[in-house]
């Protein structure tokens, strides 16, 4: 287990003011409870930077036939839909909430070359809400395969989600279970696939970024 780099600053501002708040405490002599409260509310503060930002080491076993999870989070869309921005044509949509007690590095759910990449700034609207993944703030991510193969995969960000951190772009070549991009405190990502996949998993799994096979082809 590792601390993420992208929680760098969020750790250090955390530690900041933990050392402001108890200085001033002490400095005005403030009595126990209130310093007990200070230091309790200090520890909770850290603990939650730390365990947000945690990135688990991973072994990841290659294979061209499966697409990986993504995330950690909880199978909530599973449908056949209208993918409108790239492929304009009907594709299987698998939906992954995160909490923000789930880790949220995103990894790329098979090998292949970014065949296309797009920011997209938004609104923040809840996550699990019908139009998340097309008004939110949100990142698109086509990837072909050695087969030719393209899946399309977005990072949404909801109403405490304020930040997408990605690391492709197009043309780069990209490796199954390498990570593509972080999302700060809590949103989904969205697959795209073709229709016709098998989907290994059902609405309300719990699922492991890098780790759960989501579909085979």
């Amino acid at each position: 287990m590792k601390f993420h780099k992208e929680g760098y600053t969020s750790l250090a501002l955390v530690i900041l003011f933990i050392f402001v708040v108890n200085a001033i405490a002490d400095y005005f002599d403030a009595n126990q409870y209130v310093k007990w409260f200070l230091y309790i509310l200090s520890a909770f503060l850290f603990l939650t930077i730390v365990q947000f930002f945690r990135s688990p080491r991973k072994l990841i076993a290659l294979d061209d036939n499966i697409i990986l999870c993504p995330a950690d989070g909880k199978v909530v869309v599973i449908e056949e839909t209208d993918e409108n921005e790239y492929f304009k044509n009907k594709r299987l949509q698998v939906s992954i909430f995160m909490s923000p007690t789930n880790v949220h590095v995103n990894r790329n759910p098979m090998s292949g070359v970014v065949s296309y990449f797009k920011y997209h700034p938004g609104k923040f609207l809840v996550a699990w809400h019908p139009k998340s993944s097309t008004d939110n703030e949100r990142t698109t991510v086509v990837v072909k395969n050695a087969n030719g193969v393209e899946v399309l995969f977005r990072q949404i960000a909801g109403a405490l989600a304020r930040r997408i951190v990605w690391y492709v772009k197009e043309g780069d070549t990209v490796q199954q279970g390498e990570e593509f991009g972080f999302i700060k405190f809590g949103s989904r990502v969205d697959l795209f696939l073709p229709i016709g996949t098998k989907v290994d998993v059902n609405i309300g799994d719990k699922v492991v970024g890098g780790k759960t096979v989501i579909a085979r082809f």
